[in-house]
């Protein structure tokens, strides 16, 4: 017979954990099947500390999901005694004159500001030499850069977000079944099936959040639509700590015209020596399963020579650790929440597009809302299947007021 709930959500790692939590929330039953056993490094969800900014140069239709993950983190903060949210600021920068481009997204900064005055979140707009003063820690400024610094802004830990989800999901009476592998979704009736290798999982409505597995589970569209894209995580080694203060924010430095001209970053981590920084890459595609999780010497070292070296105070081409993460990628970079086009009862909520640790515990709301009442109090047509050509999509759920 198998198991059965009234929700199935398959994979829990950014974006599953906090539907199985707000799910379970809701005093629901349902059950979380992960091939893995989350927090892991397999997937996108890992590395210590992800960027979270408020107002989203990407596009406004983002922030309400950023604002509504803040105030989620904090409750469960509050709830689990855990340290989930570090608001330590935030800083994006770009030069004064020419195109700059950052996640497909022209006038990125510029997009950064509009959205901080639209929703009234604390900001200021600084230049270079205003920069280089209160944030001694980037070099060889000319003083015409513009940047948006946002106080709110600063850095969540994923693994620590998964668990906590996790952990208040179980302890609300969510079942959480790890090391299971879903070999395929049918849709029979007023049900779905899935096929496991632990059997045989069935529910009335089923979440399907995982990640760089998806289109392998699913097929067409989303085979036709999502890439998967290699991402590297380096530490360098500081032979000097002293331009990292307290006040030292996370940061995106474009300092050139394209998407591949730039690197962020964080501050050091107590007790640690060195700076997490990355970039991004979407030229080459790889598999979930197929891609190399090992992060090579010559490509610690293209990347220090490429974009810090010269760039960040006391950074050096020693390399403390480095991992591996995967993305996946719509063709506009965007994010995906809706309906399967044919499976009604399904819903998909994917890819993140290396953006969306951020807005994940929001995104948990959202779908949490969508399979138990049809409708959303923040607007998902955005990231509706529709505005890709040719892909139909499910109807477009209501709003509510």
């Amino acid at each position: 017979m198998g198991e059965r709930a009234d929700f199935l959500v398959v994979g829990l790692g950014a974006m599953g954990s906090a539907a199985l939590y707000q799910l379970a929330k809701r005093g629901a039953s349902v059950i979380g099947l992960d091939r893995f056993a989350p927090p892991h490094t397999m997937g996108s969800s890992h590395g210590e500390t992800r960027i979270t900014r408020q107002a989203i140069g990407e596009g406004r239709d983002y922030v309400p999901l950023v604002l509504a993950s803040h105030r989620i983190w904090r409750e469960l903060e509050a709830e689990t005694g855990e340290s989930l949210l570090q608001a330590c600021g935030a800083l994006v920068m770009a030069p004064g004159t020419g195109a700059t481009s950052h996640h497909g997204k022209p006038d990125f900064v510029r997009n950064s500001i509009a959205a901080a005055r639209d929703f009234d979140i604390a900001h200021e707009v600084l230049d270079g030499h205003e920069v280089a003063r209160r944030f001694p820690q980037f070099l060889n400024l000319d003083g015409s850069e513009t940047a948006y610094y946002e106080p709110g802004g600063g850095y969540v830990r994923p693994e620590r977000c998964i668990a906590a989800q996790l952990t208040r999901a179980a302890a609300l009476g969510a079942a959480i079944r790890t090391g299971v592998e879903v070999l395929s979704i049918a849709q029979e009736g007023d049900g779905v099936r899935v096929e496991t290798t632990a059997g045989r999982f069935s529910a009335g409505e089923v979440v399907v959040s995982a990640g760089a597995w998806t289109a392998p589970i699913l097929g067409a569209p989303f085979d036709g639509l999502l890439s998967v894209k290699r991402q590297l995580l380096h530490w360098f080694e500081l032979d000097d700590a002293g331009a990292y203060g307290p006040g030292s924010p996370v940061y995106i430095w474009m300092h050139g015209t394209t998407d591949i001209d730039y690197f962020y970053g964080f501050p050091p981590q107590a007790g640690e020596t060195s700076v997490k920084v990355a970039t991004e890459q979407y030229a080459a595609e790889t598999t979930a399963d197929g891609a190399d999780r090992a992060v090579h010497p010559e490509e610690s070292a293209a990347m220090y020579r490429r974009h810090i070296a010269g760039r960040l105070a006391g950074a050096t081409p020693r390399v403390a650790r480095a991992a591996a993460c995967l993305y996946t990628v719509t063709p506009d970079r965007g994010f995906i929440i809706d309906r399967h086009p044919r499976l009604s009862r399904v819903l998909v909520v994917s890819a993140c597009s290396g953006h969306g640790f951020k807005h994940s515990a929001g995104i948990g709301a959202v779908a949490a809302e969508l399979v138990t009442e049809g409708r959303s109090r923040i607007d998902t047509r955005p990231f509706a299947l529709g505005r890709f050509p040719g892909v139909g999509s499910a109807a477009g759920p209501a709003i509510k007021s």
